[in-house]
């Protein structure tokens, strides 16, 4: 039996028809770089993530890059943010001049540790960025306490949380300073290439990202400030503006999914001693399910013959990165961090997935661990 991974052909059996008919849309109005169809999407965001402003962006990577540069996050400022995840939440920050300063992550939920993050704030800093990584939202109240204590924007990295909730109820990205969200083909809600999303309830946060995504142009040809070409094409947002309806009920089936592997995981004796599962909590809408496993490579080789797609988010840290070897980090400074570098396997988890699929996934681990 095969499991792939991610299905999205499965996914686009389902909405071929909507999807062809909104190309086909953008394809006869020849409005192919923001116009109506962003316009609509935006809207159709911000009342979903409960942001009284949203933008649409080129990328994830941009989203974070255009909340920087609006903030005037720049050379010489600190960003106090995790070691792990992807390379743009980092990379956004030292593309900007500025410095990432990492701290340690919780090992229970893989994102950043609420406590560290507040006791690393220093007279350089300028931002905070958590993460609210797989799709589960990161500890935001001590975050947001210290930061409105010293007058510090908060930057959501939430490019893998979008529908997600907090632990008060609140939507990820609607929480901080800015939220950024990305539409990469394998998250919840994904197009059919780049696009992203930053969400803002600061209206001068958010004239000032409008300028930013056009080279800072107002009105055309007329540059107030050093932009980039941020702008989210109309094909993707038609896309999206098809999809996003359906995401909740994607998102409840991602859960479900999650519900009966650890059903099965524990029916076949493997939580604890081999497996270690992602905690249930209140929101969590499963962008990967990210177990912790003993001999992982090994275990990753031999689903691979079994035929079940996996992937490693991720398997080196940030500040063990080279390219932020000159930022004075060693092996050992944050161990859970590197220890769910050397642990983490990502099984699938998308809506699509067969009962079947999900008992096979479950059955090859444990023929590993303990034979059968």
């Amino acid at each position: 039996m095969q499991v792939p991974l991610l299905d999205l052909k499965a996914q686009y059996a389902t909405i071929r028809r909507e999807i062809d008919e909104a190309l086909m849309r953008v394809v006869e109005s020849q409005y192919f770089i923001l116009g109506p169809e962003v316009d609509a999407l935006e809207h159709e965001i911000a009342r979903y993530c409960r942001s009284p402003h949203a933008l649409g962006v080129s990328s994830g990577t941009d989203a974070l890059l255009i909340a920087l540069m609006a903030l005037d996050i720049g050379p010489g400022a600190d960003v106090v943010t995790t070691p792990f995840t992807f390379f743009a939440t980092a990379g956004t920050i030292a593309r900007v001049g500025a410095r990432p300063v990492f701290v340690d992550i919780e090992p229970s939920s893989f994102n950043i540790d609420a406590s560290a993050a507040v006791a690393a704030i220093g007279a350089g800093t300028r931002a905070i960025m958590p993460v609210h990584l797989f799709g589960r939202c990161a500890s935001m109240e001590p975050i947001l306490e210290a930061a409105r204590g010293r007058d510090l924007p908060v930057i959501e990295d939430a490019a893998q949380a979008i529908g997600s909730v907090d632990e008060r109820g609140r939507a990820a990205g609607s929480v901080g300073t800015v939220g950024c969200f990305s539409f990469f083909p394998t998250k919840n809600l994904g197009g059919f290439g780049d696009g992203g999303m930053v969400t803002t309830a600061d209206a001068e946060i958010a004239d000032r990202m409008h300028m930013l995504r056009v080279h800072g142009m107002r009105p055309k040809y007329y540059h107030h400030i050093v932009g980039g070409n941020f702008r989210l094409d109309a094909l993707q947002a038609a896309v999206l503006r098809v999809k996003l309806p359906l995401l909740d009920r994607w998102s409840a089936g991602r859960r479900a999914n999650a519900d009966r592997y650890r059903d099965l995981f524990s029916e076949a004796g493997l939580v604890g001693e081999h497996v270690r599962l992602p905690e249930d909590v209140t929101g969590h809408i499963y962008n990967q399910f990210v177990i912790r496993v003993d001999s992982r490579d090994e275990l990753r080789d031999h689903l691979a013959r079994a035929g079940v797609g996996t992937e490693i988010y991720y398997p080196v840290p940030l500040h063990l990165q080279a390219c932020f070897r000159d930022l004075g980090y060693a092996r050992g400074d944050f161990p859970h961090a590197e220890a769910a570098a050397a642990e983490v396997l990502a099984l699938p988890i998308f809506p699509e997935l067969t009962e079947d699929q999900i008992v096979h996934v479950v059955r090859s681990i444990a023929a590993f661990y303990v034979g059968g």
